[in-house]
C-alpha cells in the first residue's frame, strides 16, 4: 500500500506541472485566457507558435513518461508489488496531474500528449506505433486536432486488447498486455475522450476550428 501511496502522490506531483502555463508566461500570455482556455500543446501552438508548441508537447510528453518510470523504480524500492501495477497507478494519475493540476484550480490540459509519453514507455511499440499512425493520419485528412485526438484515444485500448489475445510474451514490440494495462487503456480513452467533450459538441455543430498552415512571409 505505501508504494502505491507514495506513486500516486509522486506521479500526480509530475503530471501536474504545468507545461503550458509556464510557456505561455515566458511569452507574456496567459494561455488560460488566450485562444481556447487550454494550456495543453495544441493551444501553446496555435497561441505562441511552432518553437514553444512542440516543446510543451515534448515537456507534457516526458511528464508522462518519467511519471511511468518512476512507478517502476518505487515498485523495486518496496519489493511488494507487480512492477508494472505500480507504473499502471503512475500513468492514470500523472494524467490526473495533467488534466486537473493542483496549482491551476484544476484546470489542466486534455491528457494527450502525456498519455504519448505513457504510451512509448508502459505499453508494448505497436501500440504507440498504431495511435500514433492513426493521429497522423486523421490530422492530415481532416485537419482536425480533436479528431485526430479522438481516434488515438480510442485507438490506444484496441490495440492493448488486441496485444491482450495476440501478442507474444517474447516480443518488445508486439508483446503480450497484461490486463491491468487493458484496463488503463480504457480508463486512459475515456477520460480523453470526455475531456474533449466539448470539443465533440464543435464537429456535431460545425463549428470546430481546422488547425490551418500559416502562410509563409
Amino acid at each position: 500500500m505505501i508504494a502505491y501511496l507514495a506513486t500516486a502522490i509522486v506521479a500526480y506531483l509530475i503530471g501536474s506541472f504545468p507545461s503550458g502555463y509556464f510557456a505561455g508566461r515566458c511569452c507574456g500570455v496567459d494561455l488560460q485566457k488566450a485562444g481556447s482556455g487550454n494550456i495543453g500543446a495544441t493551444n501553446a501552438l496555435r497561441v505562441l507558435g511552432k518553437k514553444w508548441g512542440y516543446a510543451v508537447f515534448a515537456a507534457d510528453a516526458f511528464k508522462g513518461a518519467l511519471a511511468v518510470c518512476s512507478g517502476y523504480t518505487l515498485a523495486g524500492v518496496w519489493k511488494g508489488p507487480l512492477p508494472v501495477h505500480v507504473a499502471v497507478m503512475a500513468a492514470f494519475f500523472a494524467i490526473i496531474g495533467h488534466s486537473f493540476p493542483v496549482w491551476l484550480g484544476f484546470k489542466g490540459g486534455k491528457g494527450i500528449a502525456t498519455s504519448a509519453g505513457i504510451m512509448l514507455t508502459l505499453f508494448p511499440g505497436a501500440v504507440f506505433v498504431s495511435g500514433l499512425f492513426i493521429w497522423l493520419v486523421l490530422f492530415f485528412t481532416t485537419r482536425f486536432v480533436s479528431v485526430a485526438s479522438l481516434g488515438s484515444a480510442v485507438t490506444l485500448p484496441s490495440a492493448a486488447l488486441a496485444l491482450y489475445f495476440f501478442g507474444s510474451p517474447d516480443s518488445w514490440f508486439f508483446g503480450r498486455c497484461d490486463p491491468v494495462l487493458v484496463l488503463i487503456s480504457g480508463l486512459m480513452s475515456a477520460l480523453a475522450i470526455w475531456r474533449h467533450k466539448d470539443n465533440i459538441k464543435r464537429l456535431l455543430a460545425g463549428t470546430e476550428k481546422r488547425f490551418e498552415r500559416k502562410p509563409r512571409s
